[in-house]
């Protein structure tokens, strides 16, 4: 055989026949993931669901079982952009085919992405996740009694650089500037600035003073590793049974955890009910985060049973609180005591915190590319929705995403290996012994005969 020599510039042919274009064979996971797509009539019901948004006559715009797809590709490879899930799809024969595009088509651009989801109201996005839903449903993954609660920031897709103050407008080095001039302190250039700022005190930044102009709705917060960010907070509420995600809310960052939880369990319970399902939820686990009085009141009133873990602290005065707060607070400490309260914590910091590392680490949306309360809420129905499709396909297949499938592909494959290995040794060790007692039997039975010879 010859040496293959590669031309950097090559003319290319004017036509080219269609056998001749490469085809891909497919991904295993992304074929299943069509077909419990296509078992649960998925693109009909987005096509229904979107047909009022579009207009009559129009140039044909982009299926809307497409784009969600797209979406849904952004979470099982791991991307945060809109700009990169398109690059993907159009690099990736077997994504081409997930998507039902021929390798001559065009593939949507993530302008186009953008497009349909401004075109799309919040109902849409909320309507898909509750179809979502009632397909993990049908394959007997919702139980819905136990719910786990917990939350987490997400840095939003504004810099610190761009705040600005809400009654004047000015930024932050229009306002260092005044703070200088009213100390008497000369300022030359911007080093002159930023050493007076670094050493002036009581620099504080509050929210009720500063806001982003890029992004109004994010919120200053201070994240885990003591950085400052404009941050929103993501909730979710979990099946402690199953790991099937019932709801994921986005809030403003500063929100605290104890005002948000019936909020979320709330939308949770709606979830069900919206994908047809008779689950109803009797308890509630969360963080010590979440234990505020009027909280476990209401939850009390709701009929629901909170495990909600106590915050250090001094003893409580009940002298100027509602009787129901007491009785409430009673009750759930009273919970807490219990060997049951030990098993959901476990369940709850595990599989939680777990569903935070499929969709913020792994799935790519720790960092929100997207501004807006809206925009971001849009965004997570769609991730989540697909966490929840990737437990169907953790049932069917044994994984929840394509580079977990491949992982347990080569180490079945290396287990295989290693059984063959194993079974022709096996085989060899008695091959050979029935050799040697094949042999043994023959000479047993035909002994060698000597002859002697005399002289």
């Amino acid at each position: 055989m010859a040496l293959g020599e590669r031309r950097s510039e090559r003319q290319q042919e004017l036509w080219v026949a269609t056998a001749k274009l490469p085809a891909s064979i497919g991904h295993v996971f992304y074929d299943a993931l069509n077909r419990v797509l296509r078992d649960g009539e998925f693109d009909n019901f987005a096509e229904s669901l979107c047909e009022p948004f579009y207009k009559e006559g129009g140039r044909p715009g982009i299926p809307p079982g497409v784009y969600f797809r797209m979406i849904f590709v952004g979470y099982f490879e791991g991307i945060d952009s809109q700009r990169g899930i398109a690059w993907r799809c159009r690099d990736s024969l077997s994504l081409r085919k997930f998507l039902g595009y021929e390798l001559h088509e065009n593939t949507p651009e993530h302008s186009s992405l953008t497009r349909i989801r401004q075109r799309l109201p919040l109902e849409a996005f909320e309507q898909v996740f509750a179809f979502v839903l009632s397909l993990v449903e049908k394959h007997g993954l919702l139980k819905g009694k136990t719910v786990g609660v917990d939350s987490t920031l997400l840095e939003a897709n504004a810099a610190m650089k761009s705040i600005v103050r809400k009654d004047t407008g000015e930024d932050w080095e229009a306002f260092v500037r005044q703070l200088a001039e009213a100390d008497g302190v000369e300022i030359k250039n911007d080093d002159d600035l930023r050493k007076f700022d670094r050493k002036r005190k009581g620099k504080k930044v509050s929210n009720q003073d500063w806001q982003s102009s890029s992004d109004p709705d994010a919120r200053i917060m201070k994240m885990k590793k003591g950085h400052t960010h404009l941050s929103y907070k993501q909730e979710h509420t979990v099946d402690l049974e199953t790991e099937a995600i019932l709801s994921a809310e986005i809030y403003y960052g500063n929100e605290s955890d104890g005002n948000t939880l019936l909020d979320s369990v709330n939308t949770a319970q709606g979830n069900l009910q919206q994908s047809d399902s008779e689950a109803v939820i009797k308890e509630v686990v969360g963080d010590k985060g979440y234990h505020k009085n009027e909280t476990l009141a209401k939850s009390r009133a709701d009929e629901l049973r909170t495990y909600i873990c106590e915050p250090d602290g001094p003893n409580r005065r009940w002298t100027d609180k509602p009787a129901d707060y007491k009785k409430a607070y009673c009750a759930n400490r009273r919970r807490l005591k219990t060997d049951r309260n030990k098993r959901l914590q476990k369940l709850r910091s595990e599989r939680v915190e777990r569903s935070f590392a499929h969709v913020c680490e792994t799935g790519g949306a720790r960092r929100t590319w997207l501004r807006g309360l809206e925009n971001n809420r849009k965004k997570v129905r769609l991730t989540v929705a697909a966490h929840n499709l990737g437990l169907i396909l953790r049932k069917l297949l044994g994984s929840g995403k394509p580079r977990e499938f491949a992982g347990l592909r080569g180490l079945l494959f290396s287990v295989f290996s290693t059984v063959q290995i194993a079974t022709r040794r096996c085989h060899r060790l008695i091959s050979s012994a029935s050799s040697f007692h094949r042999l043994y039997c023959h000479r047993k039975h035909h002994p060698i005969r000597t002859s002697i010879c005399t002289p």
